[in-house]
């Protein structure tokens, strides 16, 4: 690893996340990670959704059912 990064948890959150690193044998860092990687992925997704939809819409893609119905 290149750097390291301090996150503050509350009681709550930390005790969650130590119940899962107990019940996965996944590190704190590993969950953390994960976690990190999964957020960023749906920030990307929802940044390149932003920038299409005026396109989807104009071509008459208004919700995800639409989408569905014509790629399933």
């Amino acid at each position: 690893m290149k750097s390291a990064v301090t996150v503050r948890l509350d009681r709550v959150l930390e005790q969650r996340l130590d119940q899962y690193c107990a019940k996965s044998g996944k590190s704190r860092s590993d969950i953390m990670r994960d976690a990190l990687r999964q957020h960023l992925a749906l920030l990307q997704f929802e940044q390149g959704r932003e920038r299409v939809m005026p396109f989807a819409e104009a071509t008459g893609y208004l919700t995800d059912d639409d989408v569905f119905r014509d790629v399933s």
